[in-house]
């Protein structure tokens, strides 16, 4: 049965500090990974794994204290709390580093800035209330 997650009810936090404004958070998890070929036989017989890389985006109204504070070398970890009804998904990301930001306003609407990162892991654990 899917995870069901409402916007409304989610929190993002940057080293503890809320993040006020959210209107997105997207990442991504990528593998390397090698086939391995037995001697003589062209078709594959294991595969071996290598480095594995985590990036992210995340979308606030206006701008975000706790990101623009950051250092451009310093670390941080984020943690995004999704949750509906009884059922909480924390995505928690550790050691980021800040990779681009960027901010757009358009006639009309309200300013976005947009925060991307890497990560050297992201875990994912859903709880039942």
């Amino acid at each position: 049965m899917p995870t069901i997650v409402a916007a409304a009810e989610s929190k993002v936090q940057v080293d503890g500090t809320p993040v006020d404004g959210v209107r997105a958070i997207d990442y991504r998890t990528q593998q390397a990974r090698t086939s391995v070929y037995a001697l003589g036989s062209t078709e594959r017989i294991g595969v071996v794994a290598g480095a594995r890389s985590v990036e992210g985006r995340l979308k606030v109204a206006s701008t975000s204290d706790a990101l623009n504070s950051l250092a451009v070398d310093q670390p941080f970890a984020l943690v995004a709390e999704f949750q509906h009804g009884a059922t909480k998904l924390t995505v928690s990301f550790e050691e980021c580093f800040l990779t681009e930001s960027g901010f757009a306003l358009a006639v009309g609407e309200f300013g976005e800035a947009v925060y991307s990162f890497t990560a050297t892991r992201v875990t994912e654990t859903v709880t039942q209330g």
